[in-house]
């Protein structure tokens, strides 16, 4: 892909494989309407932009999602979380992964991440909970940019820019992924 391209990280959508730990809190059925309701939030409004492609990455291989028509698809293919960002993160010269629990996040903060990989080799888009929802290269890239990551830990954003001690970093606002019944209600005050 020669575009600057967003990758949109998600999980076809199944009654009780999404959003397991917020369906812990909330229920299964209502975690499933959540997932599928800031997905196709998201996945439209990066859709209308003309400034960069929306490719949706998803996982299982082969999951269906219905309602998204117009939007390329890739499977996120196999390995551990790093090693299916680093895949989708190939595909382009620049690129940006986001998560699809993002309530708040939007195309301004795409066009910013694009706007940070004109002066940084990565961005990222800190998450409240010590991980992040958006990470992006530019085309002079880490060769292993997510080894000895702690996934879903506080640890996860300091451990992941470990990796980058010698290249320039640049970073968007800070925001809050769903991941809890506790978040879900964070993100619906005012």
């Amino acid at each position: 892909m020669a575009r600057d391209t967003v990758f949109i990280f998600t999980r076809a959508p199944s009654l009780g494989t999404v959003k397991r730990r917020l369906a812990r809190d909330i229920g299964a059925r209502a975690a499933l309407r959540f997932h599928l309701a800031t997905l196709h939030r998201l996945a439209r409004a990066l859709a209308r932009e003309r400034r960069f492609c929306t490719v949706l990455a998803v996982t299982p291989d082969g999951g269906r999602i219905a309602g998204l028509r117009g939007i390329a698809r890739v499977a996120q293919g196999g390995g551990d979380l790093g090693a299916r960002m680093a895949r989708a993160l190939r595909r382009a010269r620049r690129a940006v992964v986001v998560g699809s629990d993002i309530p708040a996040a939007g195309a301004g903060d795409i066009h910013a991440a694009f706007r940070a990989l004109g002066r940084a080799d990565a961005v990222f888009g800190p998450a409240q909970d010590g991980g992040y929802w958006l990470v992006g290269f530019g085309p002079r890239r880490v060769a292993r940019p997510f080894q000895r990551v702690r996934w879903s830990s506080e640890h996860t954003l300091a451990d992941t820019l470990a990796n980058f001690a010698a290249r320039r970093v640049a970073f968007v606002r800070t925001l809050r992924d769903v991941d809890t019944a506790a978040d879900l209600a964070a993100t619906r005050r005012p």
